[in-house]
């Protein structure tokens, strides 16, 4: 790519993240996607793709994209999502709905994580516009990938997109990656009897059953550290993070309720249902009562481990690409997904982690070329 396609490269850009579609758990903060959808379908159409717009059960506001050049039952997706975490406006140098380019950079919120991605990939879906595929090419985009996958999971329900290979751009600096961590967030409720605390007969102490739970957590991530390990990741174990705990409502009172949330990365080849049904049976077995009373549940509903074997043709083929051999990384992607969907799958990207979810996030215009010639030959290598 020359240096004369950026002016429509950023363009494109501005007009994303001008489209604010944050994705929160908080319904205050959260947003549809619908502008972001409506601008990357109006530009696909015109480049001759097929436009499939998918709005999420019970929120118009929300949608996945389709786009489809050629026809086959094979074929290569190129992914992302649509979405973005919340801001902080004041620590922001620059408007954060509005692309500005200083530093040989593009700052905007979701420059990097990932609606830089999308511009990278029309680009180079251009230098196929004319030609004749003999695979499809499909440019995937999807809703609510930052809270609960919903539109990862609706393509799933749906069947769709069907194709063989799968890139996901999110950011990885330009390398390949195979696998990365799954994802879950559970909560603990433990309900007891509050009473006077001058007398431990009175009642029954959600807080020391709750003392007890965790300590039987943390004996149980030891123990699945012991029983898993993966030298591919920089963390090579699964962990396990207590992240917040609240309970009771006076010292002089019998602590009567109280809830903990936690979050557990399994590695690949740790099933979400079984280290679930463990940990649930583990719990039960330590403790319990009359008066005491447990209830777990999970926050979201969790994103599997991922791995893509090494010597499968998409990882081959990204590895000659970029120069790079594929690695691993901790956080988790719509990749398990599209797996499900029976696709060989990638995650590569042109942005840096390290900036996703950060005031000043930005994508370096050094990373524009690499990554459009990049795509240039996959498309070439998966669909002509």
């Amino acid at each position: 790519m020359s240096a004369r396609n950026l002016p429509g490269i950023q363009q494109q850009l501005q007009q994303l993240v001008a489209s604010p579609s944050v994705s929160a758990t908080n319904p205050k903060l959260d947003m549809g996607n619908r502008g972001v959808i409506d601008l990357l379908a109006a530009w696909l159409e015109t480049l001759g793709f097929k436009i499939e717009i998918m709005p999420m059960e019970d929120q118009p506001h929300k949608a996945n994209l389709i786009a489809t050049l050629g026809r086959g039952d094979g074929g290569l997706v190129l992914a992302g999502h649509t979405d973005t975490v919340p801001y902080d406006d004041d620590r922001w140098q620059s408007d954060p709905f509005k692309l500005s380019e200083r530093d040989n950079r593009f700052y905007g919120l979701g420059s990097t994580d990932m609606k830089g991605f999308f511009p990278l990939a029309i680009e180079a879906a251009k230098a196929f516009a004319d030609k004749t595929l003999q695979q499809p090419l499909i440019i995937l985009a999807t809703a609510d990938e930052e809270t609960s996958m919903s539109g990862a999971r609706a393509l799933v329900k749906a069947g769709l997109p069907k194709a063989r290979y799968a890139i996901i751009g999110e950011p990885t600096g330009l390398k390949p990656i195979r696998m990365h961590k799954g994802m879950m967030m559970e909560r603990l409720r433990i309900t007891g009897q509050a009473g006077h605390s001058s007398n431990p007969a009175y009642g029954a102490s959600a807080l020391e059953a709750m003392h007890t739970a965790m300590g039987e957590i943390l004996k149980l991530r030891g123990e699945w550290q012991q029983r898993y390990t993966n030298p591919g990741f920089a963390v090579q174990v699964p962990t396990l993070n207590l992240g917040c705990i609240h309970g009771g409502d006076n010292p002089n009172r019998i602590c009567g309720h109280t809830e903990l949330q936690f979050d557990l990365r399994p590695l690949p080849g740790m099933p979400m249902d079984e280290l679930r049904g463990e940990l649930h049976q583990r719990l039960k077995s330590v403790v319990g009562g009359e008066k005491i009373h447990l209830q777990m549940d999970s926050l979201i509903g969790g994103v599997e481990a991922f791995e893509e074997p090494a010597q499968s043709e998409l990882v081959q083929a990204a590895e000659t690409l970029t120069g790079h051999s594929a690695e691993s990384v901790a956080f988790a992607t719509e990749a398990p997904f599209l797996q499900k969907l029976g696709m060989q799958t990638i995650v590569l990207g042109p942005g840096d982690i390290d900036q996703a979810h950060q005031p000043d996030e930005y994508l370096g215009l050094e990373r524009i070329d690499p990554m459009v010639e990049v795509l240039k030959g996959m498309i070439g290598r998966f669909c002509l």
